[in-house]
This record gives C-alpha cells, sequence and structure tokens, in this order.
C-alpha cells in the first residue's frame, strides 16, 4: 500500500500543495528482517562473550552455548574425542570443552583418596553453579548483541530495544524447550567419537549403569572421574576393568576377506576384554578352497569363535574353519555352551558368492529358520534353553521368534535392532570386513561396524550393547554408542522370560529382508 503524503512550500508564492507517494514495507517483510537481525546478533553475542569456564571436578572445563537444529550436549576431551548426549531437544547446544587438568586438584584426589566419596556432590554443584553462570551470561550476550545490531542497523532506540526484547522472548523460549525435554537420563547412552583405544574407559561399564538409577550425579560423576583417568599425567590410556558379572560378546559379521579386519577385531578383544567372539557370516567372498588361508588369524584372537555359514561361505569354507582351534561352527540347529551362554545356529541354505538369486530363496530361509526354532524349543524342552541363536540372514532369523531372547544375524551391511512380535530381540551386525573389496564401488567407502553385548552372568539376559563404527578405506573416524535394552532403563521392572510356544508350532510367517 502508499500512502499521500502532503508538503506544503513555505514560500508566499506557493499557490497549491504538492502531493508525493511514499512506499511503507510490507508488515511480514519488516518482521522477517528483524527475526534476521535478532537471530544474528544473539549468535554473534554468543560467539563473542557467551561462555564460561567452570572448575568441574579436578578439571578446568569451558561450557559454551551454540545453536543447533538439534540440541544435546556435547563433551569434547580433547584429544582423545567427544561425548555426545540426548539431553534435550531445543534449538540451543550445550558445548562443554575439557581444557586441562588442574595439578592441583588431582593431586588431592591422589594424596587424599577418601574425598573420591564426595566427587559426585562436588561434581554436581560445580555443573549446576556453572549452568546457573552460562545461562545468566548467555542472557545478557543474546540481549546484548541482538540490541547492539538492532541499532546498528535501523538506527533507531525504539527498533533496538525491540530486537533486545524479542531476542530475550527467543531466548526465554529455548530456555522453557529444553527444561520441559530435559532428559538427565542421556548419560546412560552416549555416542562416544574419537581414538577407539579410549572408548571402554570413556563410555563405562555396562552394570554400572544398569544398577546405578541415582542418574544424574553418579553418572556425570562417572564420566569425570573416567575423563580424569584419560587425563593422568602418566599420559597413558587406562586398562579397561570389566565388570566380572557380565558375559562380553563381541559380534561381527559380513567381513568379505578383509585382512584388515583381523587386527580390529583382536584390538577389540583386548580393548573390551572380549570372552567369546560371535561371527554371523560371509567371511569369505566367493568360498573356494583358495580363500582358506585368510582364516588361519582366527585362531590367534584371543576369545573362543563362534560362527554360521553365510551366502558367501561353501561347505569347504566351514569344514576349513571346524579344524582351527578354537572354533565353534554352529550348524542344523546344534547348541554349545560357551563362557557360560548357551548358543545355538544355523548355516544358510543358499550359497550365491556371485550375488544372484535364485527361485525360493524366501522360502528356504524361512525353512532353515523354522529348523532352527524347533531346535531351540528342543533344547528348551531338555532343560538346556539357549540364550543366544546365530544365523546370517534377519529373515531365518525372524522365524526364530517366541523360542530364544536374542537371535543376531547380519546379511544386510548395516546395524539395526529389532523386537519381534512374540518378544525375540533380532540384532543385525553390519559390515566389519567394511562390506570388504565392495567398499570401493559406491562414492563412499562403507564403515566397518561391530557390537559388543553385556549379558548378565547370572540371568544370561543382555544388560546392554555397544555400537562400534570405523570410517572406511581412507577414513580414520570412530564412534561408539550405548544403548540400553527397554527393561534396563532406570524405573523400569525387568521383564520376564518369554516362554516359547508350544512344540510343533512356528511363529507368523514374515516376509523376507531384501
Amino acid at each position: 500500500m502508499a500512502r499521500v503524503r502532503v508538503r506544503v512550500p513555505r514560500t508566499p508564492s506557493a499557490t497549491a500543495p504538492t502531493l508525493e507517494l511514499a512506499h511503507r514495507p510490507h508488515p511480514w517483510s519488516r518482521a522477517a528482517g528483524l527475526v534476521a537481525v535478532v537471530l544474528l546478533g544473539a549468535w554473534l553475542g554468543l560467539l563473542v562473550v557467551g561462555n564460561v569456564r567452570v572448575p568441574v571436578g579436578p578439571m578446568n572445563t569451558t561450557m559454551t552455548l551454540r545453536p543447533s537444529l538439534t540440541g544435546g550436549t556435547k563433551i569434547n576431551v580433547s584429544p582423545l574425542g567427544a561425548l555426545s548426549l540426548d539431553s534435550h531437544t531445543a534449538p540451543v547446544r550445550l558445548d562443554v570443552n575439557v581444557d586441562q587438568l588442574d595439578p592441583a586438584r588431582s593431586q588431592a584426589l591422589v594424596d587424599h583418596p577418601e574425598r573420591l566419596s564426595g566427587l559426585q556432590d562436588e561434581v554436581a554443584h560445580d555443573v549446576e553453579h556453572g549452568t546457573l553462570d552460562l545461562a545468566v551470561r548467555s542472557c545478557v550476550a543474546v540481549v546484548s548483541g541482538a540490541t547492539a545490531l538492532g541499532l546498528a542497523v535501523y538506527r533507531r532506540p525504539r527498533r533496538a530495544l525491540a530486537a533486545g526484547g524479542l531476542a530475550l522472548t527467543l531466548l526465554a523460549a529455548c530456555g522453557a524447550t529444553a527444561y520441559a525435554t530435559w532428559n538427565p537420563k542421556s548419560v546412560l547412552e552416549p555416542r562416544f567419537s574419537g581414538l577407539l583405544s579410549s572408548a571402554p574407559s570413556l563410555v563405562g561399564n555396562a552394570r554400572s549403569i544398569v544398577t546405578e538409577f541415582d542418574v544424574y550425579q553418579q553418572e556425570l560423576a562417572r564420566l569425570v572421574t573416567n575423563v580424569t583417568k584419560l587425563y593422568d599425567v602418566t599420559s597413558t590410556l587406562p586398562a579397561y576393568q570389566p565388570d566380572p558379572t557380565t558375559v562380553r560378546v563381541l559380534h561381527v559379521s559380513d567381513i568379505h576377506l578383509n585382512p584388515a579386519s583381523w587386527k580390529i577385531i583382536a584390538s577389540l578383544v583386548d580393548q573390551y576384554k572380549v570372552n567369546v567372539i560371535v561371527d554371523s557370516g560371509d567371511t569369505m567372498d566367493h568360498g573356494t578352497s583358495a580363500e582358506n588361508g585368510f582364516l588361519d588369524p582366527v585362531a590367534d584372537l584371543g576369545a573362543p569363535y563362534v560362527w554360521v555359514r553365510g551366502n558367501h561361505d561353501s561347505r569347504v569354507t566351514q569344514s576349513y574353519l571346524e579344524r582351527i582351534r578354537n572354533v565353534h561352527v554352529l550348524d542344523d540347529g546344534r547348541a554349545e555352551t560357551i563362557a557360560g551362554l548357551r548358543f545355538a545356529g544355523m548355516g544358510d541354505p543358499q550359497f550365491t558368492p556371485d550375488r544372484s538369486t535364485v527361485p525360493g530363496a524366501g522360502a528356504s530361509q524361512e525353512a532353515a529358520g523354522d529348523r532352527l526354532a524347533q531346535a531351540l524349543r528342543t533344547e528348551t524342552a531338555d532343560g538346556t534353553p539357549v540364550d543366544v541363536a546365530v544365523v546370517h540372514e534377519p529373515s531365518a532369523a525372524r522365524r526364530t521368534d517366541g523360542t530364544v531372547p536374542l537371535v543376531l544375524s547380519g546379511h544386510l551391511h548395516h546395524e539395526q535392532t529389532e523386537i519381534l512380535k512374540n518378544g525375540t530381540r533380532l540384532r543385525v551386525e553390519g559390515s566389519t570386513g567394511g562390506s570388504g573389496l565392495r567398499a570401493v564401488e559406491g562414492e563412499y567407502p562403507d564403515p566397518i561396524e561391530a557390537s559388543i553385548l553385556y549379558f548378565d552372568r547370572g540371568t544370561k539376559r543382555l544388560q546392554a550393547w555397544d555400537e562400534i563404527k570405523l570410517g572406511g578405506l581412507g577414513l580414520t573416524t570412530a564412534e561408539v554408542s550405548r544403548h540400553l535394552p527397554k527393561e534396563n532403563q532406570p524405573g523400569a521392572s525387568p521383564s520376564p522370560p518369554s516362554s516359547p510356544p508350544p512344540a510343533g508350532s512356528s511363529p507368523p510367517p514374515s516376509s523376507p529382508s531384501p
């Protein structure tokens, strides 16, 4: 719209007023411009003064608020890596940078170990004080930045004050959203990225995570304590101390003739003190006898090796592995007890190293799964129930639903977890070989994936698992993320073991995975 402005000349000779048309900005454009100024000014304010240095226990840290689309908290432990927590959902993220370990406070803990008992309260108090200080400082930074930029852009105090007021309103809304979605239990499922050797100590022990329910103080103190260990003056990474009440299982799959996988597996066995290695197949690529020498390092991995045949593994491959010491080949539903857990498995009914699709493939997988399910029912009826079933194809694994608490598979070359209809948990492993030679076929290399599964030694139930992801060819990234079964979340009562269906029955049919 345009408004008419009447201008009357001041000279006596003027006989008529002059009419001018002055264009007025559209209200939506003015509002969008003001919002842009507020957001930019608030961001600049946070960059300049929106951080606070806080001593947290024996460490000096810097806390900062940053704009983010997902929110959460990121704890940077340079140079070892970072912990990411889904602590809240808001357009701001809390960054905590561990700057250094204070020598005086660290030495005081060494000289007076009794002070460790009060470390939880001290850490909680330090974080609370730092968060409050950060909130006040960020509020001042956001309002000041938006006001200053509004004054520079509009040159009018009223518009500048409006920008500052809008910035304060937006910050309050962000704070309210973060408070409403605040999840202190996010420390139970951290994601670690960085040096893989430091992951076990930094992420922590599965058993203690499950049993400690005073989440915020205890887990935060545990993280601080572990980081303190990593910054020890000796500059050596601490050895992971496994909980004696857990059995640790390393799940690998789809190695596809990648020789680097053996060194990675051996490293994980050493770092996590693994009790059992489970390989859900496709260790080879073509299954020929010429490839058999690739399997020789299995004997020296440092833990029993449980293996089932994949569709790239031949009977020749299986026979060769059966002759290697410390290898337990499972097929036709055969069960074995290893490291206190009872495993049963079924080899893949197909052998398709050329990646061909044969008629009736889905039906053959389901039939193999049905045979394994029947074997599992027989084991239960004999008083020796199986704790973990192992197959290669997820479509076969789904046929065991209700007959076993956990079934492991591979084949898909990416990780996923699914709770089946009758209560069985299906864990599909990614490619521990980065899909082998196929890693160079796509635009980006496939990651190397494996998992550490933690079982309670008494109940034989899954307590937690760590998903480990390493960068593919030419990449050096590493990420470890902790996951807990729903029944192990704080406050949840453990679900009773699911009773298997009567002998002779089978779970409802399901569509095979691609």
